[in-house]
């Protein structure tokens, strides 16, 4: 199968259609707040719509952050980005969510593009267990080639549909919408970056694996050396075998 070619603009509006889904929840409910906070007089209301404007906006704010990391330029004036940063923002998506997230990762600058790619599959990751569970992401090796694994544990753990074609940019209904970006930008991401990202999964847990791609090494045929016409007998020469 061909793979899928986004130009620019479809990419970056299929990106900000993701950024906008995710914020719009927690931005909703802040309006919510504000609402009760004006018409409603009683106090415990205005106690929970209080309380309601802060968790959401908490919770938009890691959205954004996460965001802007992930698929952003954050980092641009410099080829690396800090794996700290890249789990401060990770622990903010998930401080009020049923999933729970375990970090083991070197503290240490990365290049830009693998701490990109580790993000978006934190994200994948989530997916793949749908009524939450345990995350847990270990990072190992220098940044040049380091080792990424995700491993995803929970009830009804299963590999997203279509995500392995989406990663290798060939959808199978060759289209690639507001659903299936965050996929399709991680395999972007990831040829960039050089990675390759694998997918298994045995009982309720889901791993995903992300290693450097090997480099393509050619098979080397042995041949004998051709023999040179100094090289052959002479017909004047009697042969060594030749009986005497």
């Amino acid at each position: 199968m061909n793979a899928v070619i986004l130009d620019a603009l479809d990419l970056s509006a299929l990106l900000c259609s993701r950024v906008c889904h995710d914020v719009i929840s927690p931005v909703g409910a802040i309006v919510n707040g504000l609402e009760v906070l004006e018409d409603d007089q009683d106090e415990s209301m205005r106690e929970f719509a209080l309380d309601l404007i802060r968790k959401s906006a908490r919770h938009a704010s890691a959205r954004l952050q996460f965001a802007r990391i992930a698929f952003g330029a954050a980092g641009s004036a410099g080829a690396s980005i800090d794996l700290a940063d890249a789990e401060k923002v990770s622990r903010g998506m998930f401080s009020d969510e049923k999933t729970q997230l375990s970090w083991s990762a070197p503290v240490a600058l990365y290049p830009k593009n693998k701490v990109k790619l580790l993000l978006n599959l934190v994200m994948i990751a989530t997916g793949a267990i749908p009524r939450g569970g345990l995350l847990d992401v270990t990072v190992t090796g220098d940044g040049e080639a380091p080792t990424l694994v995700l491993v995803a544990k929970g009830s009804h753990a299963r590999i997203p549909p279509h995500v392995e074609a989406l990663i290798a940019g060939t959808p199978e209904n060759g289209v690639v919408d507001a659903h299936g970006i965050l996929p399709y930008y991680a395999g972007l991401v990831a040829r960039a970056a050089a990675m390759n990202v694998r997918f298994s999964i045995e009982g309720d847990t889901v791993t995903i694996r992300s290693e450097p791609v090997a480099a393509a090494v050619e098979p080397v045929i042995e041949t004998a050396p051709e023999s040179s016409e100094d090289d052959r007998p002479s017909d004047s020469e009697p042969s060594d075998t030749l009986l005497a």
